[in-house]
């Protein structure tokens, strides 16, 4: 088994505040480096709700899908399989956390299920570990 990528941290800011952050903010804080185009002004849209998708839509109107939520428990817990730039039957699960701690939030990721993507699961799983290292800054100053 291919251990799961976890990350945990915490943000001066309330669950419900931080959740909103991540969900219907989204394309605000996410960086175009981790796109798929690269494009500056594709559109990146995560629909918030159970069975949202969450893609981007280049100016030229190519949308490239890179997700799915499967779980919706608005402040607490947010889930979503995670394709980008793979096929939908290649899909990792991503699981976070949103605890309250006094004045902050405490988060937690877990991303899992690199198995699935056979002799090509530790390199995606080392991929994406230095793509969430890349990610998360721009989140966290979102969130200040």
């Amino acid at each position: 088994m291919i251990e799961p990528l976890r990350t945990t941290f915490n943000v001066a800011r309330p669950a419900d505040q931080v959740f909103r952050t991540w969900t219907d903010n989204f394309a605000q804080w996410w960086p175009t480096s981790h796109t798929v185009s690269g494009e500056h002004g594709a559109q990146v849209v995560f629909e918030p709700r159970l069975g949202g998708k969450i893609y981007e839509r280049t100016a030229a109107g190519v949308v490239h899908e890179w997700g799915e939520i499967t779980l919706w428990d608005p402040p607490h817990r947010l889930g979503y399989l995670w394709y980008l730039r793979r096929d939908r039957a290649d899909a990792t699960e991503v699981e976070i956390t949103f605890r309250r701690q006094d004045a902050s939030t405490q988060v937690e990721i877990e991303h899992r299920g690199w198995d699935r993507l056979g002799t090509d699961g530790p390199g995606w799983r080392e991929a994406n570990k230095a793509g969430w290292g890349g990610l998360l800054p721009h989140f966290i100053e979102a969130c200040a």
